[in-house]
C-alpha cells in the first residue's frame, strides 16, 4: 500500500489523522482537523552536520538591488522597487484593478527582463483583449494558462523569469492534495511550494489574491506570513482613484501608499496626492478642514468635512467616513469637557475626501475644528493646515515628523499652520505662519479669532 502523501493535522494539539474526522480524535475539538502536505522523512534520526551560528557583527550587509516596475507609485509602495526572490501578495476587491496594474507592470518589465504572467481565472485570449484595450505591445512577456502548482513550478525553472504574477493564489491546486482549489490547505501549500522556488531561482513572484467581504486577504492566515510583502488594493469601484498600501514589507517601510488614477488606458501613477484629496471650493465653508497627515514616508493634505445638524432621533448619531467612530465620540467628549462645545443635541457626521483613511491620532485637532467650525457655521479661512493629537486632559500633544508636514503645506500654498506647541520649528518656515496651541480650548478661540 502507498503512503499517504496528506494527513490531517488539528489545529489545536498538532495531532494528525490519515482521514478527516468532524472532532479531533486526540484533543475532541470539533472543526479542527485541515489537510495538510506529508514531508518525506529523513533518511537519519539525526541530523548529521549540526547548524553553526555567526556573530552578526561579522556579516557584511550591501543595498539591495531593486528592479524598477516601471510605475513609480508602485515602486513607491514596495520600498522602491522589486527584489530578487522576493514574494508579493496583492489582495483587493474583484474589479478594482488588480490584474490590469500588475499587468501594467510586466509589460513595462518585459523591455528589459523576461517576465511571465500565469493566469488562473483568465484564457490567453482574454488577456490579450485587455492588453490591446491597454494599449501594451510586448514581445518579451510570456503568458501561461495553467492552475495546477507542478506544471507550473515547471514552468519557471524552464522559462527562468526575473519577475513572474500569479493571478490568483486561491485558484491553484497541487496534485499532492485531494482537497479543492481555494481551500485552507492547497493555499499553504501553493504559497510554500511557490515561496521556496523564488528563494532558490531568485524570481520576485507577485501574488494575486481574493478578498473576503470584510476587506480581509482570503485563505489562511499563514499566507501573509509566508509571502515578504502584502499589499492591498484600496478605492471605490465607483471612483476613478486607487490606492495601493503597504501592510507588511521586509524590504521597505510599512503603511507607504501609492496613488493611481484609473483612466481608459490603464491604472496612471497620482504625483501630487495632496491635490488629489483637496477639494476645490469657490470660497471658504463652514465644516471643511484641511489636516497635513503623514501615510508611511509620504507627507499628504487631506481634507476633512464635518456636519453637525439637529438631532431628530432620541440617540444622537455619530457616522465617520475614514476615520475611527471611536475616536470621534471621544473627541467631542473632549470639547464639551474642556472647550465647552456641547454636541448632545446634535448628529455629528465627519468624512475624509477622495476616499482615503486616517488611522494616525494626529487627526484629532482637525477633526475638532472641523466640528466646531460646521457647529458654528464659521468656515475656517483658506490656506489654514492643522494637525495634532488631543487626549483626554484637553492638551495637544506633538504629531511625529512635524516638519515634513510643515514643507509639504508650504509646496501646496498654505499660510497658515495650526500645530502642537512642541512641534514648533526651531528655524522659520519661509512662507508659512505658525500658530502652536497647547490645549484644545486655546485652539477652539483661535479657530474664532482668524
Amino acid at each position: 500500500m502507498a503512503r499517504a502523501k496528506s494527513a490531517y493535522v488539528c489545529g489545536e494539539c498538532g495531532a494528525s489523522a490519515l482521514q478527516w474526522f468532524g472532532t479531533c480524535p486526540s484533543c475532541g475539538a470539533a472543526g479542527t482537523l485541515s489537510e495538510t502536505a506529508v514531508e518525506k522523512a529523513s533518511g537519519h534520526r539525526y541530523a548529521t552536520d549540526a547548524a553553526k551560528a555567526i556573530a552578526l557583527e561579522a556579516v557584511q550587509a550591501s543595498e539591495l538591488e531593486r528592479i524598477s516596475s516601471g510605475l513609480a507609485e508602485l515602486d513607491r509602495a514596495l520600498g522602491g522597487g522589486l527584489v530578487a526572490g522576493q514574494v508579493a501578495l496583492l489582495g483587493g476587491d474583484p474589479g478594482i484593478g488588480k490584474s490590469t496594474l500588475l499587468l501594467q507592470a510586466l509589460h513595462a518589465l518585459s523591455a528589459e527582463l523576461p517576465a511571465l504572467y500565469v493566469s488562473g481565472e483568465e484564457s490567453a485570449e482574454q488577456v490579450a483583449l485587455r492588453a490591446r484595450r491597454l494599449a501594451l505591445q510586448s514581445a518579451g512577456l510570456r503568458f501561461l494558462a495553467e492552475t495546477q502548482l507542478e506544471r507550473i513550478v515547471a514552468a519557471l525553472e524552464s522559462a527562468k523569469p526575473r519577475v513572474a504574477v500569479i493571478d490568483s493564489i486561491q485558484t491553484l491546486w497541487s496534485e499532492t492534495l485531494q482537497s479543492a482549489p481555494g481551500s485552507v490547505a492547497q493555499v499553504r501549500e501553493c504559497a510554500a511550494q511557490l515561496t521556496r522556488h523564488a528563494k532558490r531561482s531568485g524570481t520576485a513572484l507577485l501574488f494575486i489574491g481574493h478578498v473576503t467581504k470584510e476587506g480581509a486577504i482570503a485563505g489562511p492566515r499563514v499566507l501573509e506570513h509566508i509571502v515578504d510583502t502584502v499589499l492591498y488594493f484600496e478605492g471605490d469601484t465607483h471612483s476613478s482613484f486607487r490606492l495601493v498600501r503597504a501592510v507588511k514589507n521586509r524590504f521597505g517601510a510599512v503603511n507607504e501608499l501609492g496613488v493611481f488614477a484609473m483612466t481608459e488606458k490603464g491604472l496612471r501613477g497620482v504625483n501630487n496626492p495632496s491635490a488629489l484629496f483637496l477639494s476645490t471650493h469657490g470660497k471658504p465653508i463652514a465644516g471643511s478642514c484641511v489636516l497635513a497627515t503623514i501615510e508611511g514616508t509620504r507627507p499628504l493634505l487631506v481634507e476633512l468635512q464635518a456636519l453637525v445638524d439637529a438631532a431628530h432621533a432620541p440617540n444622537p448619531r455619530r457616522l465617520s467616513v475614514g476615520l475611527e467612530q471611536n475616536r470621534l465620540a471621544m473627541l467631542l467628549a473632549v470639547l464639551h469637557r474642556h472647550a465647552g462645545i456641547a454636541t448632545w443635541e446634535q448628529d455629528v457626521f465627519v468624512n475624509a475626501v477622495g476616499g482615503v483613511r486616517i488611522a494616525e491620532p494626529a487627526a484629532d485637532l482637525a477633526v475638532s475644528l472641523a466640528v466646531v467650525s460646521s457647529l458654528s457655521d464659521r468656515p475656517i479661512p483658506e490656506k489654514v493646515a492643522v494637525f495634532g493629537e488631543i487626549g483626554l486632559a484637553g492638551e495637544v500633544r506633538p504629531a511625529p515628523r512635524g516638519q515634513e508636514r510643515l514643507r509639504e503645506a508650504a509646496k501646496l500654498g498654505f499660510a497658515k499652520m495650526i500645530i502642537p506647541r512642541a512641534n514648533q520649528p526651531k528655524t522659520k518656515i519661509s512662507g508659512v505662519e505658525i500658530l502652536a496651541v497647547e490645549r484644545v480650548d486655546e485652539a477652539v478661540q483661535l479657530l474664532r479669532n482668524l
